[in-house]
C-alpha cells in the first residue's frame, strides 16, 4: 500500500510547470524535496510525458537534442534515463524501426545523482516543463523493406556495399592529405550512386500500406543540424540529399532536417553528411590557421564567426555541384549498361520521393542564407570543395577499381 502523500506531485506541478518563473519553480521543488515518498510517482509521470512525445511525433534523439540545447547535462542524463525506462516498459519497442533502436542504443544510464533533494527536484521540474511545452511534429515513419528476394534477399550485398562506403569515408576523415581525402570521398559518392541504382533495379516498389510507406517505397528520417553555423550545415545536408535522390526539409527551431527518400539513399545521406561535416571542419580550421599565419586582414571573434559561416556556406554550395556531377556520371554509365529501361525506374522513384515530401510537408518555404559576408572565407570554402574532383575527373579511381 502506497504511503505517498496525496497531491504532492500534483501541487508541485501546478506550482512549477505552468508558470515560467524561478519563484514558481522553487515552490514546486520545495514541495517535492519535502516528500521523499513522492519520488516514484514523479518518475512515473516523467515516463508518461516521454511516451506522450512519441505520440506527438518526437523520437529519442530529437528529445535529447532539445534538452541538450536548452538545459544542462544533468537534464540530459535525466531524460536519457526516462527514455530508456519508457522504452523498456513497452512491448515490441523494436518494431519502431532500426533507427529508433539505434537512437536508444546511443543512450547510457546516468550515474547515481549526488545532488540534494531540492536541487534534484529543480532539475526534474525544469526538464518536465520543457517536455510539456514541446509541440507536435510531423510523424516520421522509416521506409518499409522490400520483400526479400529468395532466401537471403539483397541484404548481404547491400551490407557489403555500405561497409565499403563507411570504410572509404573513415579513411577520408582520418587522412592528413586533402587530395587523398577528396579522392576517397569521390569514390564513396560513386559507390553510393551505384548502390542506389542497384536497389532501384531490384524490383518495383510495393503498393502503399495502410500503416506507413509502401514496401520498398520512400520513408523519412531526421538528421541533427545543430548550432553553430546551422544554416550552412542545413545547406550542406540539402546538397547531399539532392545528390542522392532525397529531399531535405530543415526545421530550424528544433535543430534537425527531415530527409525523405528510399532506405538505401537515406543510409548513404546520413553517412556522407556526417563525413563531410568532419572534413569541412578540418579544412576550415587549416584555412583559418593559414590566414592568420599569412597576416590576413581583420581578426577577433567576430571575424572568426563570419569567416567560418562564409567558408561552410561556400563549401556546401560547391560540394553540392560536385556530388551531383559524380552521381550523374554514375547514372550515365549505368544507363549505358542497362539501356533506356533505367530511366522510367529512376523517374518513378524520384516522383515517389517528391510525393512523400509533399504529403509530410504540404507547407514549406525557402529561406535566405544569412551571415555570408566574409569574402576570404567564401573563397577558401569554395576552393576546399573545388579540390574534390567528383565524377569522371582525373585522379578518381577507374570504374574497374570499384570491386
Amino acid at each position: 500500500m502506497s504511503t505517498t502523500e496525496p497531491g504532492t506531485v500534483e501541487r508541485a506541478f501546478a506550482a512549477a510547470l505552468y508558470a515560467d518563473t524561478d519563484t514558481a519553480l522553487d515552490a514546486g521543488a520545495s514541495l517535492l524535496a519535502a516528500d521523499p515518498q513522492a519520488d516514484a510517482e514523479l518518475s512515473r509521470r516523467g515516463r508518461e510525458l516521454t511516451a506522450a512525445l512519441w505520440r506527438r511525433g518526437w523520437q529519442p534523439a530529437d528529445v535529447v537534442r532539445m534538452v541538450r540545447r536548452d538545459l544542462e547535462e544533468a537534464h540530459v542524463q535525466l531524460v536519457s534515463d526516462l527514455i530508456l525506462a519508457e522504452a523498456g516498459s513497452r512491448a515490441g519497442a523494436q518494431a519502431r524501426g532500426r533507427r529508433w533502436a539505434a537512437q536508444l542504443a546511443e543512450l547510457t544510464p546516468a550515474p547515481p545523482h549526488r545532488e540534494d533533494r531540492f536541487t534534484r527536484a529543480t532539475v526534474v521540474l525544469e526538464l518536465y516543463r520543457l517536455l510539456l511545452g514541446l509541440p507536435a511534429l510531423e510523424p516520421v515513419v522509416e521506409p518499409r523493406p522490400r520483400p526479400a528476394v529468395g532466401e537471403a534477399g539483397p541484404v548481404e550485398p547491400a551490407s557489403r556495399m555500405l561497409g565499403r562506403i563507411r570504410a572509404l569515408l573513415a579513411k577520408a576523415e582520418a587522412t592528413g592529405y586533402p587530395e587523398e581525402a577528396e579522392a576517397l570521398t569521390a569514390k564513396a559518392q560513386e559507390l553510393m550512386a551505384r548502390h542506389s541504382i542497384d536497389e532501384a533495379l531490384l524490383a518495383p516498389d510495393g503498393p502503399p500500406g495502410a500503416d506507413g510507406p509502401a514496401p520498398g517505397g520512400p520513408g523519412a528520417c531526421r538528421i541533427g543540424v545543430e548550432p553553430p553555423y546551422e544554416q550552412a550545415k542545413a545547406v550542406l545536408l540539402d546538397a547531399v540529399a539532392r545528390a542522392n535522390n532525397c529531399q531535405a526539409v530543415w526545421n530550424e527551431a528544433f535543430c534537425f532536417s527531415t530527409v525523405v527518400g528510399h532506405e538505401a539513399d537515406l543510409e548513404v545521406v546520413e553517412l556522407l553528411y556526417t563525413s563531410l561535416l568532419v572534413q569541412a571542419t578540418g579544412a576550415m580550421t587549416k584555412a583559418e590557421a593559414a590566414l592568420r599565419k599569412g597576416g590576413g586582414k581583420g581578426g577577433g571573434r567576430r571575424r572568426t564567426k563570419t569567416f567560418r559561416q562564409s567558408f561552410l556556406a561556400a563549401y556546401a554550395h560547391r560540394m553540392g555541384a560536385r556530388l551531383t556531377e559524380a552521381a550523374e556520371h554514375e547514372i550515365a554509365e549505368a544507363k549505358a549498361e542497362a539501356g533506356q529501361a533505367l530511366l522510367p525506374v529512376l523517374a518513378s522513384r524520384e516522383a515517389a520521393v517528391r510525393d512523400e515530401t509533399d504529403r509530410l510537408f504540404p507547407h514549406t518555404r525557402t529561406t535566405r542564407l544569412r551571415g555570408v559576408s566574409d569574402e576570404e572565407g567564401w573563397i577558401q570554402g569554395r576552393d576546399a570543395a573545388d579540390r574534390a574532383r567528383m565524377g569522371g575527373r582525373p585522379g578518381l579511381p577507374a570504374r574497374g577499381d570499384r570491386g
